[in-house]
């Protein structure tokens, strides 16, 4: 029976699985996204989200110290702690959790080992906010009015390439 064993040992002993979490915590902060296997990005899942979560309490120095404090007693590392502190938690400040996506890769050739990619979720431009701010929504109201007046800036622009290219053929005769 299997009763209260939640956690994933990942066929090591506990100092080994928490060098092991801890050195992929560091990589995944601050490389924003790692590649590794499926059983080790949903055991780092569970590492590193209250981590994350725990860089968004504090009200005042004291507290926000003794958070530094507690993320490197997890991390110990001094860079990934710095760049939680500073470029992962204000982008991450209106999130309510969920803060890393596990997208699954196929199978390692060699030993046939699920392979995955987690990522930090606000990090990642092609799914996140990014794409929506570089492109406008295309408009799909089709009215007579709003054709006339779309249709007018198209010609205009339109002829003077039309002018360029024939001049440009003139003095080639």
């Amino acid at each position: 029976m299997r009763h209260g064993d939640k956690i994933n040992n990942l066929g090591r002993k506990k100092a080994h699985r928490e060098a092991l979490l801890s050195n992929l915590g560091a990589q995944l902060i601050v490389n924003k996204r790692i590649v590794t296997t499926l059983a080790k990005a949903k055991a780092l899942r569970t590492y590193i989200e209250p981590l994350v979560t725990k860089t968004k309490k504090g009200e005042n120095k004291e507290q926000i110290m003794h958070q530094h404090r507690v993320v490197f007693s997890y991390l110990n590392d001094k860079a990934a702690v710095k760049e939680l502190f500073t470029v992962v938690a204000p982008k991450i400040a209106s999130r309510p959790g969920g803060y890393t996506r596990i997208i699954k890769l196929g199978i390692r050739p060699g030993d046939n080992a699920e392979m995955a990619m987690i990522e930090l979720v606000d990090f990642n431009e092609i799914y996140g906010k990014g794409v929506s701010k570089t492109e406008p929504a295309k408009k799909t109201r089709r009215g007579r009015a709003t054709a006339k007046k779309a249709d007018a800036p198209v010609a205009e622009a339109a002829a003077p390439v039309v002018e360029e290219a024939t001049s440009e053929e003139k003095p080639a005769e």
